[in-house]
């Protein structure tokens, strides 16, 4: 079994594909059938997509979490901390490797682990 499709849901698209780039993720903005227009970013043979809040959504749901492998792992906290990201834990080590949790422009926690 593997996952091959995530869909996260934002008032702001374009604000949350711009965060997640930082990860090294490169989103395309475009549309399928009837959808709405949406960004799809392809890591290994999972999609991830941001799409707008569906209809009666007033709000992002902020209890999902999301952990990615990064490479240049360094550079990538460095740049969250200039970009002003709030960091729920400093880098440190851990059972299941060098990792830092964040949270993403919606409030949703993100771990980020050293590759």
């Amino acid at each position: 079994m593997e996952l091959r499709l995530l869909v996260v849901r934002t008032s702001d698209m374009e604000r949350l594909a711009a965060f997640y780039s930082l990860f090294g993720l490169i989103f395309d903005y475009h549309k399928h059938g009837k959808s709405p227009y949406h960004y799809s970013a392809t890591l290994g043979s999972t999609v991830l997509e941001i799409y707008p809040l569906a209809k009666g959504q007033s709000d992002a749901e902020i209890n999902l979490r999301l952990g990615f492998a990064v490479n240049n792992f360094e550079t990538i906290v460095k740049l969250l901390k200039e970009k002003e990201t709030v960091f729920l834990s400093e880098p440190m080590q851990t059972d299941y490797g060098f990792m830092t949790i964040i949270k993403d422009p919606d409030g949703r926690k993100i771990e980020l682990y050293k590759l």
